[in-house]
Protein backbone atom coordinates (compact mmCIF):
# COMPACT_ATOMS: atom_id res chain seq x y z
CA UNK A 1 0.00 0.00 0.00
CA UNK A 2 1.41 3.39 -1.05
CA UNK A 3 0.13 6.51 0.73
CA UNK A 4 1.17 10.11 0.27
CA UNK A 5 0.01 13.56 1.32
CA UNK A 6 -0.81 15.69 -1.70
CA UNK A 7 -1.82 19.29 -2.38
CA UNK A 8 -4.63 19.87 -4.86
CA UNK A 9 -5.05 23.38 -6.32
CA UNK A 10 -8.77 24.11 -6.44
CA UNK A 11 -10.80 27.31 -6.80
CA UNK A 12 -8.15 29.59 -5.36
CA UNK A 13 -7.21 27.26 -2.51
CA UNK A 14 -4.51 24.67 -1.90
CA UNK A 15 -6.33 21.65 -0.51
CA UNK A 16 -4.62 18.95 1.53
CA UNK A 17 -5.36 15.34 0.66
CA UNK A 18 -4.28 11.79 1.40
CA UNK A 19 -3.84 9.70 -1.74
CA UNK A 20 -3.55 5.97 -1.21
CA UNK A 21 -3.02 3.26 -3.80
CA UNK A 22 -2.64 -0.49 -3.34
CA UNK A 23 0.31 -2.19 -4.96
CA UNK A 24 0.14 -3.21 -8.59
CA UNK A 25 -1.84 -1.69 -11.40
CA UNK A 26 -4.48 0.79 -10.20
CA UNK A 27 -7.91 0.24 -11.81
CA UNK A 28 -9.75 3.30 -10.44
CA UNK A 29 -9.76 6.02 -7.79
CA UNK A 30 -12.50 6.94 -5.29
CA UNK A 31 -12.56 10.60 -4.28
CA UNK A 32 -14.12 11.34 -0.88
CA UNK A 33 -16.28 14.43 -0.35
CA UNK A 34 -16.72 15.37 3.30
CA UNK A 35 -19.38 17.71 4.61
CA UNK A 36 -20.94 19.25 7.69
CA UNK A 37 -17.70 20.29 9.35
CA UNK A 38 -15.80 17.07 8.73
CA UNK A 39 -12.42 16.64 7.06
CA UNK A 40 -10.16 14.06 5.47
CA UNK A 41 -9.43 12.83 9.00
CA UNK A 42 -13.02 11.62 9.47
CA UNK A 43 -12.66 8.19 11.13
CA UNK A 44 -15.78 6.92 9.38
CA UNK A 45 -14.63 7.82 5.88
CA UNK A 46 -11.11 6.60 6.59
CA UNK A 47 -12.55 3.26 7.67
CA UNK A 48 -14.46 3.01 4.38
CA UNK A 49 -11.36 4.07 2.44
CA UNK A 50 -9.32 1.29 4.06
CA UNK A 51 -11.87 -1.28 2.92
CA UNK A 52 -11.82 0.11 -0.62
CA UNK A 53 -8.03 -0.05 -0.60
CA UNK A 54 -8.19 -3.69 0.46
CA UNK A 55 -10.43 -4.23 -2.56
CA UNK A 56 -7.72 -2.83 -4.84
CA UNK A 57 -9.08 0.69 -5.39
CA UNK A 58 -7.16 3.92 -4.98
CA UNK A 59 -8.61 6.57 -2.66
CA UNK A 60 -8.20 10.31 -2.26
CA UNK A 61 -9.46 11.80 1.00
CA UNK A 62 -9.50 15.55 0.47
CA UNK A 63 -10.18 18.57 2.66
CA UNK A 64 -12.62 20.64 0.59
CA UNK A 65 -12.02 23.76 2.70
CA UNK A 66 -8.81 25.61 3.38
CA UNK A 67 -7.63 25.97 6.98
CA UNK A 68 -8.98 29.52 7.15
CA UNK A 69 -12.32 28.44 5.73
CA UNK A 70 -12.50 25.57 8.23
CA UNK A 71 -11.98 28.00 11.11
CA UNK A 72 -14.67 30.28 9.72
CA UNK A 73 -17.00 27.34 9.15
CA UNK A 74 -16.54 26.18 12.74
CA UNK A 75 -17.96 29.54 13.83
CA UNK A 76 -20.61 30.12 11.18
CA UNK A 77 -21.31 26.74 9.48
CA UNK A 78 -21.74 28.62 6.23
CA UNK A 79 -19.21 26.88 3.99
CA UNK A 80 -20.47 23.36 4.64
CA UNK A 81 -23.75 24.26 2.94
CA UNK A 82 -22.12 26.04 -0.02
CA UNK A 83 -22.73 23.19 -2.45
CA UNK A 84 -21.48 25.21 -5.41
CA UNK A 85 -18.13 25.84 -3.74
CA UNK A 86 -17.70 22.23 -2.60
CA UNK A 87 -18.72 20.82 -5.99
CA UNK A 88 -16.37 23.17 -7.83
CA UNK A 89 -13.47 21.96 -5.74
CA UNK A 90 -14.40 18.34 -6.35
CA UNK A 91 -14.39 19.04 -10.09
CA UNK A 92 -10.92 20.56 -9.77
CA UNK A 93 -9.78 17.47 -7.86
CA UNK A 94 -11.18 15.20 -10.59
CA UNK A 95 -9.28 17.21 -13.19
CA UNK A 96 -6.13 17.07 -11.04
CA UNK A 97 -6.35 13.28 -10.87
CA UNK A 98 -6.81 13.17 -14.64
CA UNK A 99 -3.65 15.19 -15.18
CA UNK A 100 -1.49 13.32 -12.67
CA UNK A 101 0.90 10.55 -13.64
CA UNK A 102 -0.43 7.26 -12.32
CA UNK A 103 -4.08 8.32 -12.12
CA UNK A 104 -4.61 9.94 -15.50
CA UNK A 105 -7.54 8.50 -17.44
CA UNK A 106 -8.68 6.24 -14.61
CA UNK A 107 -12.39 5.89 -13.78
CA UNK A 108 -13.34 8.03 -10.80
CA UNK A 109 -15.89 7.21 -8.12
CA UNK A 110 -17.25 9.78 -5.69
CA UNK A 111 -18.09 8.98 -2.07
CA UNK A 112 -20.01 11.77 -0.37
CA UNK A 113 -21.11 12.13 3.25
CA UNK A 114 -23.67 14.61 4.56
CA UNK A 115 -23.58 17.78 2.42
CA UNK A 116 -20.60 16.30 0.57
CA UNK A 117 -23.07 13.91 -1.09
CA UNK A 118 -24.82 16.81 -2.80
CA UNK A 119 -21.48 18.22 -3.91
CA UNK A 120 -20.51 14.80 -5.29
CA UNK A 121 -23.71 14.59 -7.34
CA UNK A 122 -23.19 18.08 -8.76
CA UNK A 123 -19.57 17.25 -9.63
CA UNK A 124 -20.67 13.99 -11.27
CA UNK A 125 -23.10 15.93 -13.45
CA UNK A 126 -20.33 18.33 -14.46
CA UNK A 127 -17.84 15.55 -15.30
CA UNK A 128 -20.02 12.77 -16.78
CA UNK A 129 -17.14 11.26 -18.78
CA UNK A 130 -14.89 10.97 -15.73
CA UNK A 131 -17.23 9.92 -12.91
CA UNK A 132 -18.49 6.34 -13.21
CA UNK A 133 -20.26 5.88 -9.87
CA UNK A 134 -21.44 7.82 -6.82
CA UNK A 135 -22.06 6.61 -3.25
CA UNK A 136 -23.70 8.69 -0.52
CA UNK A 137 -23.36 7.85 3.19
CA UNK A 138 -25.99 9.51 5.37
CA UNK A 139 -25.99 12.22 2.73
CA UNK A 140 -28.16 15.12 1.67
CA UNK A 141 -28.65 14.45 -2.04
CA UNK A 142 -31.71 16.69 -1.94
CA UNK A 143 -29.36 19.69 -1.72
CA UNK A 144 -28.23 18.96 -5.30
CA UNK A 145 -31.65 20.25 -6.36
CA UNK A 146 -32.29 20.61 -10.07
CA UNK A 147 -28.95 18.97 -10.92
CA UNK A 148 -30.24 15.52 -9.88
CA UNK A 149 -31.85 14.63 -13.25
CA UNK A 150 -28.56 15.53 -15.01
CA UNK A 151 -26.40 13.01 -13.12
CA UNK A 152 -25.17 10.28 -15.49
CA UNK A 153 -23.36 7.96 -13.06
CA UNK A 154 -25.26 5.26 -11.13
CA UNK A 155 -25.95 6.27 -7.54
CA UNK A 156 -26.02 4.29 -4.29
CA UNK A 157 -27.68 6.06 -1.35
CA UNK A 158 -26.79 4.47 2.02
CA UNK A 159 -28.95 5.61 4.94
CA UNK A 160 -29.50 4.44 8.48
CA UNK A 161 -32.93 2.96 9.11
CA UNK A 162 -33.31 5.01 12.29
CA UNK A 163 -32.23 8.21 10.53
CA UNK A 164 -35.81 8.79 9.46
CA UNK A 165 -35.69 12.40 8.25
CA UNK A 166 -32.58 11.83 6.15
CA UNK A 167 -34.06 8.59 4.81
CA UNK A 168 -37.15 10.46 3.62
CA UNK A 169 -34.97 13.10 1.96
CA UNK A 170 -32.91 10.41 0.21
CA UNK A 171 -35.97 8.59 -1.09
CA UNK A 172 -37.42 11.84 -2.43
CA UNK A 173 -34.14 12.79 -4.10
CA UNK A 174 -33.77 9.31 -5.62
CA UNK A 175 -37.06 9.73 -7.45
CA UNK A 176 -35.55 12.68 -9.33
CA UNK A 177 -32.59 10.68 -10.64
CA UNK A 178 -32.67 9.45 -14.23
CA UNK A 179 -29.90 6.87 -13.76
CA UNK A 180 -29.82 3.45 -12.08
CA UNK A 181 -29.86 3.92 -8.32
CA UNK A 182 -30.42 2.02 -5.10
CA UNK A 183 -31.35 3.16 -1.61
CA UNK A 184 -29.52 0.86 0.82
CA UNK A 185 -31.01 1.04 4.31
CA UNK A 186 -28.85 -0.15 7.22
CA UNK A 187 -31.42 -1.47 9.73
CA UNK A 188 -31.42 0.32 13.08
CA UNK A 189 -28.52 2.62 12.21
CA UNK A 190 -28.54 6.29 13.12
CA UNK A 191 -26.96 9.17 11.19
CA UNK A 192 -23.27 8.48 11.91
CA UNK A 193 -23.60 4.66 11.84
CA UNK A 194 -22.05 4.10 15.30
CA UNK A 195 -24.02 0.90 15.92
CA UNK A 196 -22.09 -2.41 15.91
CA UNK A 197 -21.59 -3.63 12.36
CA UNK A 198 -23.28 -0.60 10.75
CA UNK A 199 -20.18 1.05 9.32
CA UNK A 200 -18.91 -2.33 8.14
CA UNK A 201 -22.13 -2.72 6.17
CA UNK A 202 -21.63 0.75 4.68
CA UNK A 203 -18.11 -0.15 3.58
CA UNK A 204 -19.20 -3.48 2.11
CA UNK A 205 -22.07 -1.94 0.15
CA UNK A 206 -19.88 0.89 -1.14
CA UNK A 207 -17.12 -1.53 -2.11
CA UNK A 208 -19.49 -3.73 -4.09
CA UNK A 209 -20.98 -0.70 -5.88
CA UNK A 210 -17.61 0.76 -6.83
CA UNK A 211 -15.93 -2.50 -7.82
CA UNK A 212 -18.72 -3.45 -10.20
CA UNK A 213 -18.92 -0.04 -11.87
CA UNK A 214 -15.40 1.34 -11.73
CA UNK A 215 -13.44 -1.76 -12.68
CA UNK A 216 -15.95 -2.63 -15.39
CA UNK A 217 -15.86 0.99 -16.53
CA UNK A 218 -12.17 0.76 -17.15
Amino acid sequence: MISETVTVPAHGAALAGDLTAPGGELPAVVLFAHGSGSSRHSPRNRAVARKLGEAGLGTLLLDLLSEAEERDDARTARHRFDIGLLAGRLVDAIDWLDGRHGTEGLPVGLFGASTGAAAALVAAARRPRRVYAVVSRGGRPDLAGDVLPRVRAPVLLIVGGADETVLDLNEEAAERLSVPYRVHVVPGATHLFPEPGALEEVAAAAGDWFRERLVRGR
